[in-house]
């Protein structure tokens, strides 16, 4: 009988063991992401813009999509390259790489198209 609770006990130890190594898995979403956070791309023509603010786009689907920029945010030009200053503005099309933190859609790379 005793036997028995010593190995229930050790069985019990060793999955809450499992259960906590699994919290320390690595992620592809960075950590500045969050918790849930998912990876997208939208591509679209720019309608409003706020420097290191906020974007909207016309993707086409008859709904503007409202984006908020993250910290550090990567600009490429249409060549592929890094640009410093991407010269955004109204009527711009972009593709904008982004991930969805809570009800956020937080920019993190925009590529211009044009």
């Amino acid at each position: 009988m005793i036997k028995l609770i010593v190995t229930t006990i050790s069985f019990v130890a060793f999955l809450i063991g499992g259960v906590n190594g699994q919290n320390s898995a690595t992620s592809s979403v960075p950590p500045t992401a969050g918790v849930g956070a998912t990876s997208m791309e939208s591509t679209g023509t720019i309608t409003e813009y706020t420097p290191d603010s906020s974007l909207v786009l016309d993707t086409g689907s008859g709904e503007p999509v409202h984006f908020v920029f993250g910290r550090n945010v990567t600009y490429v030009g249409a060549d592929g390259q890094t640009v410093q200053a991407p010269g955004l503005r109204k009527n711009l099309r972009v593709r904008v790489h982004y991930l969805v933190v809570g009800g956020d859609k937080v920019i993190d790379k925009v590529t211009l198209t044009e």
